[in-house]
């Protein structure tokens, strides 16, 4: 088992105040998320010679989709075996892919929910 460490390469778009905003802010804020820049993205390396990666991410919770996207040709080859096999709330969750000593299988991935 690796340990990787999410969102190495997290988007920190505005969030608002709960103690309010301006229009001009909550319009802002709205308008990025039709725009689908929202801080739910993240990034990670699949551990070499391990057969599963735990990405440490807090934003996870129970009921959390997590989609995977290879964004190398590493981790796109092997793309078929790879899947999230455990998720814990507030903590993150486990990625099993093939046992091999191939280096640079990197993802993205998106939080939903």
């Amino acid at each position: 088992m690796a340990l990787a460490h999410g969102y190495t390469k997290v988007n920190q778009y505005r969030n608002l105040s709960p103690d309010g905003e301006t229009p001009r802010d909550v319009a802002e804020v709205v308008n990025n998320i039709m725009d689908g820049k929202t801080n739910n993205t993240g990034e990670f390396t699949a551990g070499v010679s391990a057969s599963t990666t735990v990405v440490a991410d807090l934003r996870v919770g129970d009921d959390s989709v997590i989609t995977l996207m290879p964004t190398a040709s590493a981790s796109a080859a092997e793309v078929a075996s790879t899947y999230v096999s455990a998720q814990t709330a507030n903590q993150g969750f486990t990625v099993t892919h093939p046992n091999n000593a191939t280096p640079n299988r990197t993802y993205r991935y998106v939080i939903t929910g």
